[in-house]
């Protein structure tokens, strides 16, 4: 069995993600979709919350999310943000929140690399498929379990989605 450097940090970490039917998230660091149904949602989920995110995801959106402590992962240690901390690894930005329940935004290496580590995923699936250059991870059915699904239409998007929430097994 492999060290796992979160485990003595009980850390509460949640993956919040949009996908598309293929697992994709993005084309060129942006959503290749417009879904202000799921922008409310995410931002509802992580208001109040710290959010871990990688540098190419902090460039994307370009400036710190109210209300959210924002830590972003990054190997080079002279970045800085006004208004971010910066994490040199996962580990590094999951010590910096201990217990605190936190949510993981992207991009899509650090989801492969949070994926083993957390103990829920939030995932917004949309039922159509996007020209896409990163994806999400397939996730195991053996160690998830759906817990919730609130499906909708999104009339202003064309296509229908939902939020799916996984707890770990």
């Amino acid at each position: 069995m492999s060290f796992n450097p979160l485990q003595p940090l009980n850390a509460d970490l949640t993956i919040v993600v949009a996908t598309d039917r293929n697992n994709g998230i993005g084309i060129n660091n942006t959503l290749p979709w417009r879904l202000p149904e799921d922008l409310a949602h995410f931002k509802r989920t992580t208001s109040g919350h710290p959010i871990l995110m990688g540098r190419k995801t902090f460039d994307s959106i370009g400036h710190p999310l109210p209300n959210r402590r924002n830590i972003v992962i990054t190997r080079n240690g002279e970045w800085q943000h006004a208004g971010v901390e910066s994490a040199a690894s996962l580990h590094d930005a999951a010590q910096l929140v201990g217990a605190a329940p936190a949510f993981i935004i992207g991009g899509a290496q650090i989801y492969a690399e949070a994926l083993p580590l957390v103990k829920r995923l939030i995932i917004t699936r949309i039922d159509q498929v996007f020209d896409c250059d990163a994806f999400f991870p397939a996730i195991d059915a053996a160690q998830w379990q759906e817990t919730a699904r609130d499906t909708h239409r999104s009339e202003v998007a064309g296509f229908d989605y939902a939020f799916v929430t996984y707890e770990r097994r």
